[in-house]
Order: structure tokens, then C-alpha cells, then sequence
């Protein structure tokens, strides 16, 4: 299957190769994301939840994907982000439809993910010079993904398939592109998985507490895992 690459001369094809150099970058300094899913309808949970990150980006949090919504207070709770903690390496989750593309360039949000390979949603960011990762979860996945140009793909839902799953295609498949491990993993699956060979883990929910019953509390482990780098490793 052929998914006609651009000429890498063309300007957002450029841009595009460069927002994946970038992230992958900054991933190696450090190897964790944190996503969060706002109540946009409730908005004591979303201020909550604002205070939580405050107190993560003063802690050094470099990395913070929101849950894309078509819901219209979307794109004020993640400019509120952008005005509160600059330092964010900021992104969006669970990119399926076209219209988030409007909102990432609106937002000028420097990467996304998706929860699965949609080869057109993915080439129609490129040919924008916006980068979205996508899912993968199949070998076949993996090798399109890769022959797109893909250079980082999300292993999603990477709970599903277990910590030894990515290593094991290494023998078949050759070099792998980077891989950010996500989806029912909690700051105690780091070391695992980042340990088999994963480069990166997203973190869900569990790793700060639940601002909807109030809980503002952030795991521990996590504030202690701020203190990474790749020197520690």
C-alpha cells in the first residue's frame, strides 16, 4: 500500500518531519505525558484540574496532552493552560475527527495523538505541517505507519497487549520507530515499561487525583519521577 509521501522540499512536509524531531526530543529528556480529560461542562472540575497542572508545571511536568472535545469550551480551557503554564510541552489526545485539525492550528498546539492509524486524518495534518501521532496496535499498523514517514507512534491500548509485546516485534520487523506505550498505565508502570524498551508512557487519570469529588492530591511517585533524566535512568 502506498501512501504517496510529499516531496520533502514542501514547506509542511518540512514543518512536519522537524514537530516530530522535536517531540521525540524532548521525550528522551523526559520519557512521560500526562492526559487529561477536562469536565468542560463543570467548571469547578475544570478550574481543579487547572490547579493540579499549575502545581505539576512548577514541579518541572514538561509534557501535557488534553482530550480534544468539539464541545465549544475546548479551546478556552487549553488557552488557559497556555497562559498559566507556559513550560507545557502541549499537546492533544484522542484526535479522531477532521475539525480538531481547525482547533490544533487555532491553538498553534505543537503535536497530537490519535487513538488509532486513520491514514487520511494523519496525511491531512501533514499536508498542514501539523503532526499527529498515530495509534497503532498490529504489526501491519506499525509497518504502514512506518512506510507513511511515521518516525513516533503511540502503542494503543498498550495495556491490551502487555509490557513484552513491542520487543517482540523487533526480531521480525527490524528497527521500530519511537513508541509512546499508552492506555490503562498508571507513574507504578513506568519503570516497567520504559525499562522493555518503550520510549515514552502516557499516563491517564490515576496519576493525579479525581478534581470531580475534589481530590486535587497528585501521586507522589510521579513528583518523584520529575526528577528523571537520562542520565539516571
Amino acid at each position: 500500500m502506498t501512501y504517496g509521501l510529499l516531496n520533502t522540499s514542501d514547506s509542511n512536509h518540512s514543518k512536519w518531519l522537524a514537530r516530530q524531531e522535536a517531540i521525540i526530543a524532548s521525550l528522551r529528556c523526559q520519557p512521560f505525558l500526562l492526559v487529561v480529560r477536562p469536565q468542560l461542562d463543570d467548571p469547578l472540575n475544570s478550574q481543579r484540574l487547572l490547579d493540579q497542572l499549575k502545581v505539576l508545571h512548577d514541579a518541572g511536568l514538561r509534557h501535557v496532552e488534553v482530550a480534544w472535545s468539539s464541545h465549544v469550551g475546548w479551546r478556552r480551557f487549553v488557552r488557559e493552560i497556555q497562559g498559566c503554564c507556559p513550560g507545557f510541552y502541549l499537546g492533544a489526545a484522542s484526535v479522531v475527527a477532521m475539525e480538531a485539525l481547525q482547533d490544533l492550528h487555532e491553538l498553534d498546539l505543537a503535536y497530537a495523538m490519535a487513538p488509532c492509524w486513520d491514514p487520511s486524518l494523519v496525511g491531512a495534518a501533514r499536508d498542514r505541517g501539523q503532526l499527529l501521532i498515530p495509534g497503532v496496535l498490529s504489526p501491519t499498523e506499525v509497518q504502514q505507519t512506518t512506510a507513511f514517514g511515521c518516525r513516533l507512534v503511540k502503542l494503543f491500548p498498550a495495556v491490551t497487549v502487555g509490557v513484552t509485546y513491542w520487543k517482540r516485534l523487533e526480531a521480525p520487523m527490524g528497527p521500530l520507530p519511537f513508541v509512546v506505550a499508552a492506555g490503562g498505565l498508571a507513574t507504578s508502570d513506568l519503570s516497567g515499561w520504559l525499562g522493555a524498551g518503550h520510549d515514552a508512557v502516557a499516563l491517564g487519570r490515576r496519576a493525579i487525583g479525581d478534581p470531580a469529588v475534589g481530590d486535587q492530591a497528585v501521586d507522589p511517585e510521579l513528583l518523584g519521577w520529575l526528577n528523571w533524566s537520562p542520565t539516571s535512568a
